[in-house]
C-alpha cells in the first residue's frame, strides 16, 4: 500500500506543463502562445522552473497522499 500522491501529482503536473501542448511561455512570436505545439529551449526551461516549484508546493508544503489498496 504505498502512496501515490506524489506519482499523480507529478504526472498530471508534467501534462498540463509540457512546452506547447497547452500553453507555452516564452512563445516564438509572443510572451505567451496556447495551444502552439511548438517549443524552443527558453521555454523548456521555463517550464523546468515551473513545475519545481508546483513540484514543491504540492508535495512539501501541501504534503499531498494518496493510498490506494
Amino acid at each position: 500500500m504505498g502512496d501515490w500522491g506524489p506519482v499523480f501529482v507529478s504526472v498530471v503536473l508534467f501534462i498540463i506543463l509540457t512546452p506547447g501542448l497547452l500553453v507555452q511561455i516564452p512563445g516564438r512570436n509572443r510572451v505567451v502562445e496556447f495551444s502552439s505545439f511548438h517549443t524552443s529551449g527558453p521555454s523548456i526551461l521555463v517550464h523546468a522552473l515551473i513545475y519545481f516549484a508546483f513540484i514543491c508546493i504540492f508535495l512539501l508544503a501541501i504534503d499531498i497522499h494518496v493510498y490506494l489498496g
